[in-house]
């Protein structure tokens, strides 16, 4: 069975961290550019960061630079993203996604099914 698995949300104060990790089966991570995509509530998903096949090339929305790291270990088949200095506006449900083809783009060949994460005091 293909498919990508998100871990590592939950409930963090502002100013807190929390490192997602998505990990894939069934398929190999190493031919795919990833990408973090979240969805806040009454929001449209949007694209937070993007990694591609290499590795060597990483992008962020303006809105996260400086706070989130994307990464990836091809021999763990398993994406990263680490998140800090955490704020309220982060809310979201967070999803990591594969594409075989382009990097950074909105669409994708797998999904995961995502994972909460709450910023809150």
């Amino acid at each position: 069975q293909l498919q990508l698995v998100e871990s590592g949300g939950g409930l963090v104060e502002p100013g807190g961290s929390l490192k997602l990790s998505c990990a894939a089966s069934g398929f190999s991570l190493d031919d795919y550019a990833m990408s973090w995509f979240r969805q806040a509530p009454g929001k449209e998903r949007e694209g937070v960061s993007c990694i591609s096949r290499s590795g060597t090339s990483t992008n962020y929305t303006d809105s996260v630079k400086g706070r989130f790291t994307i990464s990836r270990d091809d021999a763990k088949n398993t994406v990263y993203l680490q998140m800090n200095y955490l704020k309220p506006e982060d809310t979201a449900v967070y999803y990591c996604a594969a594409n075989k083809y382009f990097y950074c783009s909105k669409y994708a060949d797998y999904w995961g099914q995502g994972t909460q994460v709450t910023v809150s005091s």
